[in-house]
């Protein structure tokens, strides 16, 4: 076997391997189990904050819906959101994306992010004061509280709302909401003593969830707890959290970190996130909490802090909760949020996907067109490869003058290896032939491949995003298959979930298949009949690994496959090779007849 053979041969089973591993390593997980009867409860102070034994249920619990309830609400109406707020609590507790449907199809409802008590899957944000020195639970407004509408109407851009309660003792309790133009709340807090006696109590925020989840479910994807603190980046899966319960029951509070100054503190999904945000600068207690019943549970504390005698303290937090959209998460860190950015996640080979993320979007920006977009950007990264690719081609170009020669050796070296692999050696470094050139392209081609398929998984700027004709959802596989011909046949194909799923090959990963086949067609076939068998297989092999793949990544693997041979026939022809791709395709199809009889 020929070194040229040898590499190609080489970089193609790398190549299959690293993809059959990944396959293998990143199945689908199944999404946590919940209990929707349970209910978040509310922390409270104890010098900073402290940790109330057990949680206290809302109104309602286990029953009805609040909105059955005939609970009062409060809407909220933006251009990017629409929901209310629970009076009961005070708990922002409904809340849909208008921007993002659960399906392609434009009829689909739209996206829901927070839900009520009483529903499947409660998931809401509860803001407020936890009581210290001779206040208790009474005097502070809790889960259950009636606030009372005191201004406004409907929350939105320009419209804030203000809710207010009096705990019958001296104490006035308010709570301003306001939120902007895409996914950012600001609550403001405030609390009038008009007793003779100074109070102290700490201000808190706390997002919490229980019941069914949808997630995505993928190991190479976090969902679940993400917090900033002082410059740390930490993840917690929904599996992690019951550990850390465990542990801090043991006394050690492994769920809690105390932030000096900047930091941040949520839930994580594929697309979505709910986050507490402290003003940049502020110190507090960062909380990831799970209690009996799956219910999971993060909060920022504040500092405890002490009214005097007809004094008001007022105090603020804000609130993300929307899409992970990389603009406005790029835009409320320019503003004071630290790494703000990193709870979309980049993943391992972070260093690429953001570029890479960064130049699709600002190339989606220009063309419209996000298939479009990793056609250019294939382009782009091909080169930025030209130069090793130049080399690489060439040296396979030289290699090729060189067949004669070491076929002459082999008749020579006869048995001895040895005597051969020297030969060789020289002869390689006479001509200044590297023949380890030709795995290179496709060894760099390995972390960019990956960080791609990373930036189509997870950000949600490629959901649902459409190519052109039938491909709707770059983030998706291609809809079509071959087993209904396309869809000229009256039957739906396999769905994903099946096993037969993967025999449902797409316009596209056909498209790639044959693209790979044709790119082997610029070199005869080995003679070696092993060899020349692995080469045959070798493109369908990767056609049905990759059939389930996002079309957007099979679309940049085609879009490169093609560019590969264009760049690798030019420069062949200009060392003087000139590859005989129809030949080489004639003289397979003529092995194959001739094996077949």
């Amino acid at each position: 076997m020929d070194d040229q053979n040898k590499n190609l041969i080489l970089a193609i089973v790398m190549s299959a391997l690293v993809i059959l591993v990944w396959s293998i390593m990143f199945p689908p997980a199944p999404a946590p189990t919940s209990d929707p009867a349970q209910v978040e409860t509310v922390a409270g102070p104890d010098g900073r904050a402290a940790d109330p034994a057990a949680p206290a249920a809302p109104t309602g619990e286990g029953t009805a819906s609040p909105v059955a309830a005939d609970v009062p609400r409060v809407p909220i109406d933006t251009p990017a959101l629409s929901g209310a707020i629970a009076t009961e609590g005070g708990r922002i507790d409904q809340l849909s994306l208008k921007r993002y449907r659960t399906e392609v199809d434009p009829d689909s409802p739209i996206v829901d992010l927070l839900n009520p008590v009483g529903t499947s899957s409660p998931y809401y944000a509860l803001f407020g004061w936890a009581p210290g020195g001779s206040l208790d639970y009474a005097d502070v407004p809790g889960a259950n509280t009636p606030w009372r509408l005191e201004d406004g109407e409907t929350l939105s851009v320009d419209s804030p709302v203000t809710l207010s309660w009096d705990n019958g003792a001296g104490l006035t309790f308010r709570r301003t909401i306001s939120v902007d133009e895409e996914y950012m709340f600001t609550i403001r807090q405030s609390v009038e003593n008009a007793t003779d006696a100074a109070v102290r109590l700490a201000p808190y925020g706390t997002v919490a969830r229980t019941g069914e989840m949808d997630l995505a479910g993928f190991f190479i994807l976090h969902e679940g707890v993400v917090r900033m603190s002082d410059g740390q980046l930490q993840e917690l899966s929904y599996d992690d959290l019951p550990d850390l319960d465990q542990v801090a029951r043991e006394g050690a509070p492994a769920d809690v970190i105390e932030v000096a100054q900047d930091g941040w503190i949520g839930f994580t999904d594929k697309y979505w996130m709910t986050t507490l945000i402290p003003d940049p600068g502020s110190a507090f207690t960062s909380v990831a909490k799970y209690a009996q019943g799956d219910l999971y549970q993060t909060e920022a504390r504040l500092p405890t802090m002490e009214v005097a005698p007809g004094a008001t303290e007022e105090t603020q937090m804000r609130l993300f909760a929307g899409a992970k959209e990389w603009e406005a998460i790029l835009g409320y860190q320019e503003q004071g949020i630290e790494g703000f950015v990193d709870s979309i996640d980049w993943g391992w080979f972070f260093f690429l996907t953001k570029p890479i993320f960064v130049v699709l979007h600002w190339l989606n920006g220009l063309i419209g067109n996000m298939g479009w977009s990793i056609i250019v950007l294939t382009l782009g990264i091909k080169a930025l490869l030209f130069p090793l690719a130049y080399k690489s081609y060439v040296s396979m170009a030289k290699m090729k003058e060189l067949q004669p020669e070491m076929e002459k050796m082999k008749e020579k070296a006869g048995d001895d290896r040895q005597k051969l692999q020297q030969g060789m050696m020289e002869l390689y470094k006479k001509n200044k032939v590297n023949p380890a050139a030709g795995c290179l392209p496709i060894l760099m081609q390995i972390p960019i491949f990956f960080s791609l398929y990373k930036v189509i998984f997870v950000t949600i700027e490629l959901r649902h995003a459409p190519w052109f004709g039938w491909i709707r959802d770059l983030s998706a596989p291609d809809p079509s298959s071959i087993l209904n011909l396309f869809g000229l046949l009256p039957f739906a194909p396999p769905d994903p979930s099946s096993i037969f799923a993967i025999l449902s090959l797409g316009v596209l990963p056909i498209l790639l298949g044959i693209s790979m086949w044709l790119q082997q067609k610029l070199n005869p076939a080995p003679a070696d009949p092993t060899q020349a068998m692995i080469f045959a297989w070798m493109p369908w092999v990767f056609m049905f690994m990759l059939g389930q793949f996002a079309s957007g990544l099979v679309l940049y693997w085609i879009a490169n496959n093609t560019i590969t041979f264009t760049q690798q026939y030019a420069i062949m022809r200009s060392q003087g090779y000139k590859p005989d791709v129809l030949g080489n395709i004639l003289r397979t199809f003529k092995r194959d007849k001739s094996a077949a009889k």
